[in-house]
């Protein structure tokens, strides 16, 4: 049993060292969203995203909207965010891979615009909050079409557009 969880420690080990230089690449790319998009494509750049006051701001002092969301409500949207940054870091293991395809199905299936989360983001309660996570699931589908393209430098550019909608929501509200 011990051997065991020793192999699984290391094979995750393996993966994380050999992810290090795809999320940097992903961080570089973010940072300097170059875009690579076409007149149809809705890019989000970061320097275009106005983060409220509370991104600097001191501890305590969240001047980001409060969806008021009770504890259900809560625990729900969490677990779908947490879903949401494991479909990411399942996209970048695929892309470091050359797994096009596999990471275009991640991509649609986690975190596109599926019936299920149209719904979600309809049942805040907040059209500002409705639509940007009408955008971001929609900017999903975009990533992963260009996913399918086998490009990587256009796949991580599509990848940052659709961060960048993360950091725009999370800047913006808090549960």
């Amino acid at each position: 049993m011990k051997k065991r969880r020793l192999k699984n420690v290391a094979y995750k080990m393996t993966i994380f060292k050999a992810m290090i230089p795809l999320l940097f690449i992903s961080l570089v790319s973010i940072i300097t969203s170059c875009s690579t998009k076409g007149p149809h494509d809705k890019e989000v750049k970061r320097d275009e995203i106005a983060l409220p006051a509370a991104g600097k701001a001191e501890m305590g002092n969240d001047h980001r909207i409060s969806l008021e969301l009770n504890a259900m409500q809560k625990n729900h949207q969490l677990k779908n965010m947490r879903d949401h940054l494991e479909a990411v870091q399942s996209i970048i293991a695929l892309l470091a891979s050359d797994k096009y395809e596999e990471a275009s199905k991640v991509a649609y299936s986690r975190l596109g615009s599926t019936t299920e989360m149209k719904l979600m983001c309809a049942s805040f309660g907040d059209k500002n909050f409705e639509k940007l996570g009408l955008e971001f699931h929609s900017s999903a589908d975009t990533m992963s079409e260009i996913f399918k393209m086998g490009d990587k430098k256009k796949s991580l550019n599509a990848l940052s557009n659709t961060l960048n909608y993360c950091v725009r929501c999370h800047a913006s509200y808090r549960q």
